[in-house]
């Protein structure tokens, strides 16, 4: 089988962070988002994961080399010259996706993390015989989001609606689709929206059919989600397999260390927080809600909440980040300096306090 993930753009919402690196890069509980979905692929027998992407290509294939190898899966560049929006990527990377077994191919949104019940999902696909499959997931507010209209014992799709304003359903598109290849037949290689233009077509033929996911899901694109999807993230894995998050009176709650991170003494972390690779955290840190990358070095006495603190920054001691404060990679914060909604661009230094929520240029 093969899979497409639709990378996209330029990740504006999660800056600073892509100022660094393409956004299905950056780091989520301690792996990059996109890793997180190609092993999840690979364990159900994926064997080519294409990338549809129309920014810093060269980049990603460099990164996830080393990934081919260690998961012995194929990956790939389908590059766009010109947004195509969410179906006209998936017309460019026809020849890809096409191998002559008839097979359907996985479509997915790079942003979205979940437990990946991709296997279910073929199942469901088989069962039904239709064209197309997509997963959907409940929310307690569907008027902000286009909702799926469904029969609730066959899965089959009747319609879409756009940010209803009267209750119509409480099930939402979660960004993870199955296709059979007659799908490609149906999408011209221009900008087009696959939700708008292509799926109410298949829905109309009766060929549409919807999988509700079980367990979490969450958009992680912008930080807000991401601080809440590593929540539910971390839940899940309490749930599946708990011998990777920490234990011991340093911890509340759940938390993911990565074994070459040194913790000193008399530290409070957690709930909910990711400690990366070759992190230092000095005595006496409070750490909660929040994700600390690769190489970051946290003084003493500082307390960080709901906040991302990126590759190789440092913290001073008695500082205090809050109220969703990001760093980008490799910046200094001094001692006792207080950050309330900071966002500091990559390579700063930054020596007084950030007293409301701006942008450090």
């Amino acid at each position: 089988m093969k899979a497409l993930i639709l990378v996209g753009g330029f990740g504006t919402r999660l800056r600073p962070l892509t100022l660094s690196v393409p956004k299905p890069l950056v780091d989520f509980a301690n792996k990059p988002m996109i890793l997180h979905q190609i092993e999840a692929l690979r364990a159900i027998g994926v064997t080519e994961v294409v990338l549809a992407i129309n920014y810093q290509p060269e980049v990603m294939l460099n990164f996830l080399q080393e990934f081919e190898k260690k998961l012995g899966i194929k990956i790939t560049c389908s590059q766009e010259t010109e947004p195509l929006g969410t179906a006209g990527p998936i017309a460019l990377a026809r020849d890809k996706l096409i191998d002559g077994s008839g097979e359907p191919f996985f479509v997915l949104n790079s942003d979205v993390i979940s437990e990946y019940p991709l296997k279910e999902m073929v199942n469901f696909h088989k069962c039904h015989g239709g064209e197309a499959s997509i997963m959907v997931t409940k929310v307690d507010e569907p008027s902000k989001y286009g909702v799926v209209v469904m029969e609730e014992t066959t899965g089959k799709v009747e319609k879409f609606v756009e940010k209803p304003q009267i209750f119509v359903g409480n099930k939402i598109n979660a960004g993870i689709y199955l296709l059979n290849p007659s799908v490609l037949n149906r999408i011209e290689l221009r900008p087009t929206s696959i939700e708008k233009e292509v799926f109410p077509k298949i829905a109309a033929e009766n060929k549409l059919y919807a999988m509700v996911l079980p367990g979490f899901w969450m958009d992680i694109g912008q930080p807000k989600d991401y601080i809440t999807g590593l929540r539910m993230y971390l839940e899940s894995l309490r749930k599946k397999s708990s011998a990777k998050l920490s234990t011991g009176s340093h911890f509340v709650g759940n938390v993911l260390v990565d074994e070459t991170a040194v913790i000193g003494d008399g530290c409070l972390i957690g709930p909910d927080v990711a400690i990366g690779p070759g992190c230092i955290i000095e005595s006496g840190v409070r750490l909660s809600r929040c994700t600390i990358m690769r190489g970051v070095r946290i003084k003493k006495h500082t307390c960080v909440s709901n906040s991302i603190i990126g590759w190789h920054s440092t913290v001073g001691k008695w500082a205090r980040l809050e109220n969703m404060t990001i760093l980008g990679e490799d910046v200094h914060l001094g001692d006792e300096v207080y950050s309330n909604g900071g966002v500091v661009l990559p390579h700063k230094e930054i020596k007084s306090s950030i007293l409301k929520p701006e942008i450090v240029m």
